[in-house]
């Protein structure tokens, strides 16, 4: 599938701004830890997983992460992507448990990257190129804010890839810090 295909199917099941914002900037995120964790030849793998993780999110918000696997294979996407796309929901929407780098790492950062960028349009300059890891972690603490993204899960997460908290949100910043421009069009 290439990106192209990917976006197209994207867009048949999500208009939403926000939506396509979380999509791309998770996108960007994947693609920028598959080069920094040594999976550089599968980077665009890791990319399209990104941007179709939560394809069926804004149709079918309580089907999540169920749908998209029926919606994915009649579209005849490759398996890998169908399985890592449905385990960030683990444990809460599918039995999927993440297994794979790829699918840890979503897993983390899926919650962590719409922390994140809440956290940038509290900042002057709405962006997360000047943003402190001691900014976020201070949000992070903080339950009333961005009170969707679960902080549960991005700990998971980052135990689960054997990190520090702290190595997760700074990494993390730093990911969408490479994406910015792209997610900033919307």
């Amino acid at each position: 599938m290439t990106r192209e295909q990917a976006w197209e199917l994207l867009t048949q099941y999500n208009k939403e701004p926000f939506h396509l914002k979380h999509a791309v900037t998770v996108e960007g995120v994947m693609k920028y830890f598959a080069e920094a964790l040594g999976h550089a030849e599968e980077k665009e793998l890791w990319a399209l997983v990104g941007l179709l993780h939560d394809l069926d999110f804004e149709m079918y918000p309580e089907q999540h992460c169920r749908k998209q696997q029926e919606m994915m294979k009649e579209a005849g996407i490759d398996e890998v992507i169908i399985r890592a796309t449905a385990s960030h929901g683990w444990p809460h929407c599918v039995d999927i448990e993440p297994e794979s780098e790829m699918e840890k790492v979503l897993y983390a950062i899926d919650e962590l990257t719409g922390l994140i960028g809440a956290c940038a349009l509290m900042r002057p300059s709405k962006s997360v190129s000047d943003m402190e890891l001691s900014s976020v972690k201070k949000k992070f603490k903080d339950k009333k804010f961005a009170a969707g993204c679960s902080r549960d899960v991005i700990k998971l997460g980052a135990e689960r890839l054997g990190w520090e908290l702290d190595k997760l949100l700074g990494d993390t910043i730093l990911a969408m810090r490479s994406c910015e421009e792209e997610y900033n069009k919307f």
